[in-house]
């Protein structure tokens, strides 16, 4: 079994900052690229950063030079610093996880929840 614990979000003032975390919770989970993905109301789920298991990382240009994504391997967990937040930023922000379960053969890829992100003008 295996859970994505997000936490952080919440609601800050354009220009202000957000941190987000995510733990991947569950013994038998080997855990590949972590990231970060969001959705606004009436649009798809978008990438927002990811971050490979050797550091190497992948922003949406959106996001370039605002936001960092880091990780902690021996705790399974992701994080997110979101700075110079704009209003275009709210978005329910995803945890995304691409693991191989010990028992399986194949990676999986795995969501946490969602986290409401909400930037006012």
């Amino acid at each position: 079994q295996v859970q994505l614990v997000e936490s952080g979000g919440g609601l800050v003032q354009a220009g202000g900052s957000l941190s987000l975390s995510c733990a991947a919770v569950g013994n038998a989970l080997s855990v590949n690229t972590m990231g970060w993905f969001r959705q606004a109301p009436g649009k798809q789920r978008g990438l927002v950063a990811t971050i490979a298991t050797d550091g190497s990382t992948n922003y949406a240009d959106s996001v370039k030079g605002r936001f960092n994504i880091s990780r902690n391997n021996a705790l399974k967990t992701v994080y997110l610093q979101s700075h110079s937040l704009k209003p275009e930023d709210t978005a329910v922000y995803y945890c995304y996880v691409r693991g191989r379960l010990v028992a399986e053969r194949y990676e999986t890829t795995f969501w946490g929840r969602g986290t409401q992100v909400t930037v006012s003008s």
